[in-house]
């Protein structure tokens, strides 16, 4: 099978040839040692990736080099799609960080909200920047030159409450600012997927964290704020011909019907195993309708165990998503700075060795 056809079997639940394979996040030190030079990533480190912009003195030249670096590094991993957000404009080259949105500070947190609706609405009166898809430009590119065609996942995490301590208190206390926030958000995601699926992307991540331990909402504020508005996206990403992941850390179990059912969603990623998401009781329960990205675990597994249980936690996370499709293997979030080279490469010869390919080697 092709890199495409794995994953297009993964997506549809016809089994493939063998579990198709990518990383959602590799950064530094990892990706350098794999590269042989120096990595940087605009997704994982934006201050690095611009002062490396800098260096290279020219905006469009980093965007090209960015794509190259990863396109090897899917090539020498044998990567069968890539995960890769929006590229910033070419503004980073100025100055880093860029200003914040500016909310005068108030006491009362819905008059938080409101001010950021406010602006969430001016902001929609302005056109899309299209610069920041230039990334999927030069993916293709350097995929042609290759002779290459692996799949694209990209972002649209726009419903996403991670620390929003503002935007949760005015839930509780005034819900139509709260629903006129979500909303909003859904209107500003709507045009990102338009101009992602123009541009080429395969499959798009949609929703964002909410959960830690538990969900830091009630499962009937999560069904009754987000889920809504995640099924609207879901039927223009199908609309517009590509795939819908919906995306969160943490423990979902007493949210999960509606964050992978109602929300009308076909993949499941950042599956978080160390917050107790089982990967093999997901496919028991919901293996004939979704596809689930990951459940490797980089948090403690790949960052810390032995290289034994490396291995041994590789094949119980390969096995437990085998069966008509619906597994794609990753770890279950970021490759960091946290996980040494020898637990990843482990990580990778253990699945090699499954399938009977040849080891990956640095040499």
């Amino acid at each position: 099978m092709t890199n495409r056809q794995r994953i297009e079997a993964a997506f549809t639940h016809h089994q493939p040839d063998r579990t198709p394979i990518f990383e959602y996040v590799l950064l530094s030190p990892v990706a350098d040692a794999v590269l042989g030079r120096r990595y940087a990533d605009f997704g994982g480190d934006l201050a690095d990736w611009a002062d490396y912009a800098r260096e290279i003195g020219n905006y469009d030249r980093a965007v090209r080099q960015y794509a190259i670096d990863r396109i090897e590094l899917a090539a020498k991993l044998g990567h069968d799609m890539i995960y890769c957000i929006k590229n910033p404009t070419e503004d980073i080259m100025n100055y880093y960080p860029a200003p914040p949105v500016s909310v005068p500070p108030a006491d009362d947190p819905v008059e938080v909200v409101a001010e950021r609706n406010r602006q969430s609405r001016e902001a929609l009166e302005k056109p899309q920047n299209m610069q920041t898809l230039l990334i999927y430009q030069y993916l293709r590119e350097e995929m042609d030159r290759r002779g290459m065609d692996l799949p694209i996942y990209a972002a649209a995490f726009f419903h996403g409450i991670w620390t929003d301590v503002d935007l949760m208190q005015t839930m509780l206390l005034e819900p139509e600012v709260a629903h006129e926030h979500f909303e909003l958000a859904t209107a500003a995601c709507m045009r990102s997927i338009q101009s992602l699926a123009a541009a080429g992307v395969d499959i798009i991540g949609i929703g964002g964290d909410f959960a830690g331990n538990r969900p830091l909402i009630s499962p009937q504020s999560y069904k009754e704020f987000i889920v809504p508005e995640l099924k609207k996206l879901s039927d223009e990403i199908h609309r517009l011909g590509c795939w819908a992941s919906n995306a969160s850390d943490g423990d979902l179990w007493s949210v999960i019907d509606d964050f992978l059912i109602t929300s009308g969603v076909d993949a499941y990623g950042e599956i978080d195993m160390g917050a107790g998401m089982d990967l093999k009781e997901l496919k028991k329960r919901f293996g004939s309708k979704i596809t689930f990205l990951g459940n490797m675990d980089c948090g403690n597994t790949l960052s810390f165990a032995s290289p034994e249980v490396i291995r041994q936690q590789t094949i119980t996370c390969i096995e437990n998503g085998l069966g008509n499709g619906g597994h794609v293997f990753t770890a279950s979030n970021a490759i960091s700075a946290s996980v040494p080279l020898e637990n990843y490469i482990t990580m990778v010869n253990t699945y090699r060795d499954y399938f009977g390919l040849s080891h990956f080697s640095l040499d």
